[in-house]
């Protein structure tokens, strides 16, 4: 008589876990303190306790698609299982509570930071900051590799609840100069091959704009410059290397001070953000929820 095998022993899940985290079996058997082949044995047999193929055997190992539901549940559980020994006095002398939050950069350069000052939590909270684009935060939250997360997805990542925070708002912005020389004339046609300032590669804020004033066609100019951090971004921009669009919070100090002028009024650009986080019930984790949701209130247009 076949037996259905529905448990997943915790000392397999946690192998898995050390052999994503370490990289490779034997990385894993030193942290492990025990033997590679007893690593390569534990992460077989959940595998065929599974039906899934669960580690992609590279170099470093990656998970697979069903080894990211695993390695999320393994972490949630080592989550768990501190905030019960915290409870319990079981703690090390000193061990923070570290809560791991992937966030992009213009919120972290604006309101995200502020929000955490206010959080009070006891033991001691310890914060862990990935800082990602907002259309790929979610990424680490389905990888285990963050317990929460800003991103600009309204779909649940499995194992998580989603709250709205608010919207971003950016402005398409220039020096005086920049404009004079470059932007004279339909916005639709010279912003296609005026020299633009974008974050990363990935950065498509500014093709999106120019996108939605042709109407789909085309996008901003291939001259353009990569400035990967929020605050160096502003400052590209407001230095004549291009135009861009800005979060507004950024911006306005900048127009007032008349280094930059905002050249279509009337065309914002918002972007929605929202709070992924593990449906656990984690006191550390739900005391920074509250604070960032309040923070993003106030921070963000509704």
């Amino acid at each position: 008589m076949k037996t259905e095998l529905t448990e997943l022993p915790l000392d397999q899940v946690r192998t898995l876990l050390a052999v994503v985290d370490e990289g490779t079996f034997d990385a894993a058997a030193t942290a492990l303190h025990v033997t590679p082949s007893a690593v390569s044995q534990r992460v077989k047999a959940l595998e065929q306790r599974t039906g899934r193929v669960l580690l992609m055997r590279t170099k470093p190992v990656r998970p697979t698609e069903s080894g990211e539901v695993v390695v999320r549940f393994a972490r949630q559980l080592a989550r768990l299982e501190r905030d019960a020994r915290a409870e319990l006095g079981m703690s090390g002398a000193g061990e923070p509570t570290r809560v791991s939050i992937a966030v992009n950069a213009d919120s972290l350069a604006t309101w995200f930071l502020p929000a955490l000052t206010r959080v009070r939590f006891e033991p001691r909270l310890c914060f862990e900051l990935r800082r990602e684009d907002e259309t790929r935060t979610a990424s680490l939250l389905r990888e285990g590799l963050v317990m929460a997360a800003v991103t600009s997805s309204p779909e649940p990542v499995s194992g998580c609840s989603v709250r709205a925070l608010g919207r971003m708002r950016y402005l398409p912005v220039a020096t005086p100069e920049f404009t004079r020389r470059h932007l004279d004339g339909p916005l639709r046609d010279v912003l296609a091959v005026a020299p633009t300032v974008a974050f990363d590669r990935s950065d498509d804020l500014q093709d999106g704009f120019v996108r939605r004033l042709r109407r789909g066609a085309g996008g901003a100019s291939p001259i353009r410059h990569f400035v990967p951090t929020s605050e160096g971004f502003a400052e590209a921009v407001a230095a004549g290397l291009g135009w861009g669009v800005v979060p507004e919070v950024q911006a306005e100090p900048l127009l007032r001070a008349g280094r930059l002028v905002n050249f279509a009024p009337d065309r914002t650009v918002d972007v929605p953000l929202y709070w992924q986080q593990w449906k656990l019930d984690s006191p550390a984790l739900a005391a920074v929820a509250d604070v960032v949701v309040r923070a993003a209130a106030e921070a963000l247009r509704g």
